[in-house]
C-alpha cells in the first residue's frame, strides 16, 4: 500500500520558501510513528528541507539531476522508478513535495491519503493538489484543539481510494 502523508492548511497550503509554515509537534510525532520502519519517497527539495535521512526509514529521493547523490538514500529519476523499488513492500509513504503529490494522485499510484489538516490559513508558495473527493472515502477523522504545545486546531484525516 502506498500512502500520501501530508500536513496542509485550510487552503491546501503546504509550505513556503521550502520549509514548513507552522510548528505542530503532535503532527511531527504522528509522522514519526506512522512512517518509522517504512520507506519514504520524496522529491529532492523535500529532502533538502529535511537535510538528512530520517532514522529508521528507507529514504528514496526523486530528482531529475542525474548526478545527485546523498549518503544513506536511494536516488531515482521518476516516481515510477521509486514505485518499482518498493513493489514488494507492504507499506510506503510519499512525503512530498507538491509535484510528487500531484503526479501520484493524477496517475492513481496511491491507495491512501493520511492528511493533517491545520485549521488556519497561511501565507504559502506551495500547495497540496486539489483532491476529487468522489474518488476517496474518509476512513477516520480526529480533531484536536490548540494546547500549550500545538498552536492551531488540527485534524488527522485518513482516506482510502475507492475509484
Amino acid at each position: 500500500m502506498i500512502t500520501i502523508i501530508a500536513a496542509i492548511g485550510l487552503n491546501n497550503e503546504l509550505g513556503k520558501d521550502n520549509d514548513l509554515i507552522w510548528h505542530l509537534p503532535a503532527d511531527l510525532r504522528r509522522f514519526k510513528k506512522v512512517t518509522s520502519g517504512h520507506t519514504i519517497i520524496m522529491g529532492r527539495n523535500t529532502f533538502e528541507s529535511i537535510g538528512k535521512p530520517l532514522p529508521n526509514r528507507r529514504s528514496i529521493i526523486i530528482t531529475r539531476n542525474i548526478s545527485y547523490k546523498k549518503e544513506g538514500c536511494e536516488v531515482v529519476h521518476s516516481l515510477e522508478d521509486a514505485i518499482k523499488l518498493i513493489k514488494n513492500q507492504k507499506n510506503a509513504f510519499i512525503i512530498g513535495g507538491a509535484q510528487i503529490y500531484k503526479e501520484a494522485i493524477e496517475k492513481k499510484l496511491v491507495d491512501q491519503l493520511d492528511i493533517t489538516k491545520v485549521h488556519q490559513n497561511f501565507d504559502a508558495d506551495v500547495f497540496f493538489p486539489t483532491i476529487d473527493m468522489a474518488s476517496w472515502k474518509e476512513m477516520s477523522e480526529e480533531t484536536f484543539l490548540p494546547d500549550d504545545k500545538n498552536q492551531y486546531t488540527y485534524s488527522f484525516l485518513s482516506y482510502k481510494r475507492i475509484t
